[in-house]
């Protein structure tokens, strides 16, 4: 039997057609297809380990060895590119800076093995439980301090070269505004292209490493560094990132299945044992965290080709191009600037990726409960708090997490008791006290 068979005549798509999983056009337009998913991915991949200091090279190796690891765990019947998490920033901003790189990519491991254990619980008992503990006020709590505890790295790089990052930021927003479809969906890498050559015609770059750097060559490989006696702390600040990745998973494999075929759904926990497996395998060859894309999701959707065989093509394309050394050194030589600009947007959007599971989920914030749980976490994860002692440091994403967790769960269980006292002839809860209906 064919890994895939071919879709009625192999160039067309009938309108309200889609080309399912396990089909496939020509394979000259499954190449070209490919290729465009490659360019879809490839601004959003680029940018987190020049961001964070990572060999881009290396990361891109890890995407596509991840992408191609994820088709072969879900049967091939899931179309997905794996490409670098932006949810990784700030641990790893936070990591590299306590105990180096190699604390950093033990982060990134920590982070992969969990996510595979949640993947396999999911396989066997379904998703109910990580709707119980993770609800929409918390998760998009957890989503957007994530995003908004880099606000000040942003301001880090813009303040280095302000017209440089006014000019990308500029250019990302206009992009983003203008353009509909492909052209809209990449504006962060166009924005970055346009803060690139504005940079270069003011004489600011410096491309004696890109001269050197030889047009074919290994990626740099890094290891993760568990023996550091700081490690362990630093691994704690990672953890609340599987949260983020088990929504990014579900949320994909869902998108998909309203696309193609409901029974997708039940490769969902085979979805985030794929994305764990590849994230612990970039973690321990120094590579970026993955995760399931927005940017390819958007090109399917737009195109209404969701073949496996097309992500079989840009996996295979970007392990290619991740053995050029004078491609990595390109990515490694864009100024701060330009970072600057385009990281003030992007941690935004980050943020409001959060914002938006709340209004998607209707989450009813005239419950108390649900106020405090997101007005906590976010100060907490926007002001940066910190929390130290025996040889542990806790950030703000932690702590965040820690809190939106803590306040829901307890706050709907103090409701609940409270109600059960009124149920029994107990004191009547006064009006406006917190409590409520324990469901969003």
């Amino acid at each position: 039997m064919p890994l895939w068979t071919l879709h009625g005549d192999g160039r067309t798509v009938a309108p309200g057609a889609v080309v399912a999983p396990h089909e496939r056009l020509s394979w000259p337009a499954t190449i070209a297809m490919g290729a465009q998913h490659v360019v879809a991915m490839f601004g959003a991949t680029f940018l987190v380990p020049t961001i964070t200091g990572f060999p881009v090279s290396t990361t891109l190796l890890f995407s596509g060895i991840g992408t191609l690891l994820f088709l072969l765990i879900t049967k091939n019947r899931l179309p997905s590119y794996l490409g670098s998490s932006f949810a990784f920033l700030a641990p790893v901003a936070a990591a590299t800076a306590i105990g180096g790189t190699g604390s950093a990519l033990a982060g990134i491991v920590a982070v992969g093995v969990l996510l595979a254990v949640v993947g396999l619980v999911v396989q066997f008992a379904g998703l109910g439980w990580v709707d119980k503990l993770m609800p929409p006020v918390v998760a998009g709590a957890i989503v957007a301090l994530i995003g908004f505890n880099l606000a000040p790295a942003a301001w880090n790089n813009y303040k280095l070269d302000a017209l440089t990052a006014t000019v990308t930021l500029v250019a990302v927003i206009l992009f983003a505004v203008l353009f509909r479809g492909f052209l809209g969906r990449v504006s962060i890498f166009l924005g970055v292209v346009v803060g690139y050559v504005f940079a270069a015609l003011q004489g600011k770059l410096d491309f004696s490493a890109v001269d050197e750097a030889a047009w074919i060559g290994l990626p740099q490989f890094h290891f993760p560094d568990f023996a550091s006696p700081g490690t362990w702390s630093v691994i704690a600040m990672f953890l609340p990132v599987v949260l983020v990745l088990v929504a990014e998973n579900v949320g994909h494999v869902r998108g998909v299945a309203t696309m193609t075929d409901s029974a997708v759904n039940q490769h969902t926990g085979r979805a985030l044992i794929a994305d764990g497996v590849a994230t612990t395998l970039a973690g321990l060859g120094g590579g970026s965290g993955t995760t399931t894309y927005g940017e390819n999701i958007g090109v399917m959707a737009a195109t209404r080709v969701y073949s496996t065989a097309v992500y079989w093509i840009a996996g295979a394309v970007a392990i290619l191009l991740s053995f050029s050394p004078k491609l990595g050194a390109v990515f490694n030589s864009i100024p701060a600037g330009v970072l600057g600009g385009v990281t003030t947007a992007l941690y935004g959007l980050i943020g409001i990726i959060g914002i938006k599971i709340w209004v998607d989920n209707r989450v009813d914030f005239s419950r108390p409960v649900n106020q405090y749980t997101a007005a906590v976490a976010l100060v907490i994860g926007i002001a940066g708090f910190t929390m130290s002692g025996g040889g542990f440091e806790l950030g703000g994403i932690v702590l965040g997490t820690v809190a939106a967790l803590a306040i829901y769960h307890l706050g709907n269980l103090i409701a609940r008791a409270r109600r059960t006292g009124a149920d029994d002839g107990g004191p009547i809860p006064a009006v406006g006290q917190l409590g409520g209906d324990p469901q969003d």
